[in-house]
């Protein structure tokens, strides 16, 4: 239903920068299958460092990565496509794996800024690109604030988001080095999401994948030497150097890199433009309200905004919102492994049910999923007949449904009647699915029973509304 027509090029990639092929993870069950840009791979000297490439637009934009990354897999975080993808609808988007991580040649030792920006240089050089703009995220934005410096012919914009100038500032010696044997001993289980994207880390799910994440984009040993090569990273004294635009993008309530920082640093930079969001403690630049940040980034670079929504297709749809009643108390209860086993069981049942009902699937929100139909009769039959599916498993659920005009953005949607949805659903009871007045109206006749459940006011929507359970 959501599927646009894409130009092909002569070599067999489409002009998004997108392979032909369907991308699955081994072992992941993903709830919408997409396809990722080709990984490359670049020769800095001895070592191959792996970058993709998505989008063909007239500027270039090279994103820095965080202090871990891995290309492939974070292709499977919540949110991480969609920004990138909205990023390369007015920029060719580069992404990489510095060296030793993810899918780029590992290593002895850590890289040191010079290291990396040499790696960096043999990218663009292997992509033709003359000159780019730099996306710096948290402890990459150190080495952009260097190459930048050092390399300013090549470095047309500077974008640091939730960065710092200066790794020592953030905690005394002492309570660092209790830090970093906390992190190295829980690698790979997915603490850290705790800190960096703290909106996903009540779902269990989300918690395991983030795990995975961790174990492939470095073992502990060599996480502790770069963390430990980190720590001594100090780019103060050449921010009053910096040549080019230069733009500063912080959350206020950011538990990774705490906003003091990204003030400070911005305080240093001359002719800095620096926003600060005041909503959201999410370190991950991709999750939160991204539309703002992706429109301060795309107003920056091409002096407009409005690229993003000129792209956007609106159509009418009834979004389906599903959720596990009481999911972390069942996690904690069951324990990891058999935890995950059910729910890759409960994935199953509700990927079953929407094909049955002709809907489309559009991503999992850790414990439940969202869904769309061109039918608000199918809509509601299918969500009657996930819950009694998953009931039979052990795993009851709540449902909410809204039909109304919607976005299509990339793989994902948004608009007002997708925040109904989810709201209808936070009113729902254990094994209850609630509809909105709009998706009575529009399947009358259809054979489907519902019952009164009152008038609501749904958090930040207008007005109040009323509310009713359906029943086969």
């Amino acid at each position: 239903m959501f599927q646009k027509g894409r130009r092909r090029s002569a070599c067999g990639v489409d002009r998004t920068g997108f392979e032909r092929q369907t991308w699955r993870w081994p072992g992941v069950r993903p709830m919408t299958d997409f396809q990722l840009p080709e990984t490359r791979y670049a020769q800095s000297g001895d070592v191959s460092i792996a970058y993709q490439v998505m989008g063909e637009g007239p500027v270039d934009l090279v994103l820095v990565p965080g202090f871990v990354s891995h290309l492939e897999f974070l292709h499977e975080l919540t949110g991480f496509t969609s920004f990138v993808r909205r990023l390369a609808s007015f920029a060719r988007v580069v992404m990489f794996d510095k060296r030793g991580q993810g899918l780029s040649d590992r290593m002895a030792g850590a890289p040191s800024l010079e290291v990396r920006m040499d790696d960096l240089r043999a990218i663009l050089d292997a992509i033709g690109s003359r000159r780019a703009a730099l996306v710096g995220f948290s402890e990459g934005g150190c080495m952009s604030i260097m190459f930048a410096a050092t390399y300013p012919e090549r470095v047309s914009h500077l974008i640091l988001i939730g960065c710092f100038s200066r790794s020592a500032d953030r905690s005394s010696d002492e309570a660092w080095e209790v830090r970093l044997e906390q992190i190295v001993k829980h690698w790979g289980a997915g603490q850290l999401i705790k800190t960096i994207a703290p909106s996903e880390a009540s779902k269990p799910s989300a918690v395991a994948q983030f795990g995975r994440f961790e174990r492939l984009a470095s073992s502990p040993g060599a996480l502790r030497t770069i963390l430990r090569l980190n720590r001594q990273i100090d780019v103060t004294a050449i921010l009053p150097t910096l040549q080019m635009p230069t733009l500063v993008l912080h959350r206020k309530a950011d538990l990774q890199v705490p906003v003091e920082f990204g003030r400070k640093l911005a305080g240093a930079i001359p002719g800095v433009k620096y926003i600060e969001y005041p909503t959201g403690d999410d370190h991950a630049f991709w999750l939160g309200d991204i539309e703002t940040m992706l429109g301060d980034i795309e107003e920056f670079i091409t002096g407009h905004r409005d690229h993003g929504a000129v792209e956007l297709e609106r159509v009418l749809a009834t979004v389906l919102f599903t959720d596990i009643v009481d999911s972390t108390r069942s996690a904690a209860a069951m324990g990891d492994q058999r935890w995950l086993r059910l729910l890759g069981d409960h994935d199953q049942l509700v990927q079953q049910m929407v094909g049955k009902h002709r809907g489309n699937l559009v991503k999992t929100t850790g414990d439940g999923v969202v869904a769309t139909f061109d039918g608000p009769g199918r809509a509601v039959r299918c969500a009657l007949a996930i819950g009694s599916e998953t009931k039979q498993i052990g795993l009851p659920v709540r449902a909410g449904l809204h039909t109304g005009e919607i976005e299509i953005r990339g793989n994902d949607i948004g608009g007002i009647a997708v925040h109904a949805a989810a709201r209808v659903m936070s009113h729902s009871g254990s094994d209850e699915v609630l509809v909105s007045r709009v998706v009575t109206d529009l399947v009358a006749g259809a054979g489907l029973k519902f019952a009164e459940r009152g008038s609501f006011e749904l958090k930040g929507l207008p007005g109040r509304w009323d509310l009713f359970a359906a029943s086969g």
